[in-house]
């Protein structure tokens, strides 16, 4: 029988690279766990790509995915919203690859603990800043906020009130009642709702405007938090011995 490292050196391609697909190829004949193929291959210097649950591959993202499968990953997934690898790999072969990819995406869970070691838990800082804005008028009424901003975003891209409202966890009637106040908030019109036997809602161009203009301010301020949290906090203050 062929050692695992034999077996790495005959399926890593001419870029010194070998793929999730082949790495599991390699882990059954070696007749080893693919755990001993990741850290074999890390040992040699070859790097496993293309890992069909990566959050960073190259792989396709599709824009439909059953309500049942963020559902199951809510159930796996810690409190931290982390979910294992092997769990999500048996996730996609119940319903798709690219769907569970996608769920995991958009709906903020992270891959941990593949067996291949490929995805590693993200390290944080010792310390880190976290900003949360919102913007209201004068007598203290949400004019708008990362929520609205997600919701309006969620019905551009399903084209409905009710698939975006799904999607977040709300009832059709709570979802409208949130745009209801804030359009009487803002003093615009956000969203059309079209009529006739396709029927469908989407958002006007003010909204689109809106939302641009809330992720440019919030993108600013944290990268301005961000900046001096480094200055003040990391090195002023735990910077001195």
């Amino acid at each position: 029988m062929e050692t695992v490292k034999e077996l790495i050196e005959k399926y890593k391609n001419e870029e010194n690279k070998l793929t999730c697909a082949k790495a599991y190829v390699v882990a059954k004949k070696a007749g080893v766990e693919p755990i001993v193929v990741g850290k074999t291959a890390d040992e040699m210097g070859v790097r496993i790509t293309d890992c069909g649950l990566g959050q960073f591959g190259k792989l396709d993202f599709t824009d439909k995915y059953e309500k049942e499968i963020i559902d199951e990953l809510q159930n796996l997934a810690d409190e931290k919203n982390r979910i294992f690898c092997k769990d999500a790999r048996k996730l996609a072969e119940k319903y798709n690859l690219k769907k569970v990819r996608s769920a995991i995406k958009d709906n903020g869970f992270e891959v941990i603990y593949c067996e291949l070691g490929v995805f590693r838990e993200k390290k944080r800082p010792r310390a880190y800043i976290k900003t949360k804005i919102w913007i209201e008028d004068n007598k203290g009424n949400l004019l708008f906020g990362k929520g609205k901003t997600e919701i309006l975003e969620l019905i551009e891209k399903e084209g409905s009130i009710a698939k975006a409202a799904e999607k977040m966890g709300l009832n059709y009637k709570k979802a409208w009642n949130h745009i209801k106040i804030l359009q009487q908030n803002l003093e615009d019109e956000l969203v059309i709702m079209e009529k006739g036997v396709k029927g469908g809602t989407k958002l006007t161009e003010k909204a689109k405007e809106y939302i641009k203009v809330y992720k440019q301010l919030e993108e600013e301020i944290q990268d301005f938090a961000n900046k001096r949290f480094k200055e003040l906090y990391l090195k002023k203050l735990k910077g001195k011995k």
